[in-house]
């Protein structure tokens, strides 16, 4: 399939899990009323982003927000990137996760994020989430209708080398739920959706929750980008679901205009090979 039609959810977090998942499923309903195919959620979409909160909604994989994913999936008959969720595993670890479910309900792929986000940035935001989460240690793609796509939460996606593997393993979209901060979102967001874009040559989408001020303030502006670097589409603050056609034949059509993954002197690309005084 050439064509993806791909709804994007901006929806605001609840303090209760019931009413995050209430408000999603409205979200996935409207979707599939626009003809959407895919829908994506943001990251912690029902979970405050709070360290010390991670723990409390935590669930393990097949709980309760599980299957309400699952089911919705199914209800709505639509591949569903499920933004993540605080999961827990049976030695009481606890993960930023990822589940995508096709049209089933069927679970067909989990990312837990690689990167944990520990930062101090001077005159703006200090956060530490290794806290109360572990990392993961895989990255992760999967097989859909529309060929092979990527899958990475928020902090992972500033690693260029991640951004490269997704491709190289022949990811067509890299999705990125995300929930970017006032510091670092004006700084950095959509320059590096763009700049993953146009250096693996394939789309890439990021959403992110609708911006509330209690607790962790998320630069919100989920947006969608060409394999040319277009933006396709960006959301502002507020609650948003956008419904967006990605043309996966310009991918192709970028590739053999710049052979850029082609052309890569993977002889020379190693620590070894740099110049020596």
């Amino acid at each position: 399939m050439r064509a993806l039609r791909a709804a994007l959810v901006q929806m605001t977090v609840q303090e209760k899990t019931e009413d995050s998942l209430a408000r999603a499923e409205g979200f996935l309903r409207k979707a599939k009323e626009q003809g959407a195919q895919l829908a994506l959620l943001p990251e912690m979409f029902c979970c405050p982003y709070q360290t010390k909160n991670f723990p409390l909604y935590a669930q393990r994989e097949g709980g309760e927000v599980w299957q309400a994913l699952s089911g919705m999936a199914k209800k709505y008959d639509l591949l569903l990137a499920a933004g993540s969720v605080p999961e827990v595993d049976g030695e009481n670890r606890v993960y930023n996760t990822a589940y995508v479910f096709d049209r089933e309900g069927r679970q067909i792929a989990k990312h837990r994020k690689l990167h944990l986000f520990d930062v101090e940035v001077e005159g703006g935001i200090s956060f530490r989430e290794s806290d109360t989460l572990t990392p993961g240690n895989s990255a992760t793609t999967f097989d859909t209708p529309w060929g092979k796509m990527g899958l990475c939460v928020c902090f992972d996606f500033r690693f260029p080398e991640l951004a490269r593997l997704m491709a190289l393993e022949g990811a067509r979209c890299i999705f990125v739920p995300a929930a970017f901060n006032m510091t670092t979102g004006p700084a950095h967001w959509e320059l590096m959706f763009r700049q993953r874009a146009v250096d693996n040559q394939l789309f890439t989408v990021g959403v992110a929750p609708a911006r509330s001020y209690e607790g962790y303030v998320s630069y919100a502006n989920s947006m969608a980008v060409s394999p040319w670097g277009d933006i396709i589409y960006r959301a502002e603050e507020k609650p948003a679901l956008a419904v967006v056609d990605l043309d996966l034949a310009q991918i192709d059509s970028v590739r053999r205009q710049l052979p850029l993954l082609s052309a890569r002197r993977t002889d020379l690309y190693a620590v070894s090979h740099l110049p020596r005084p």
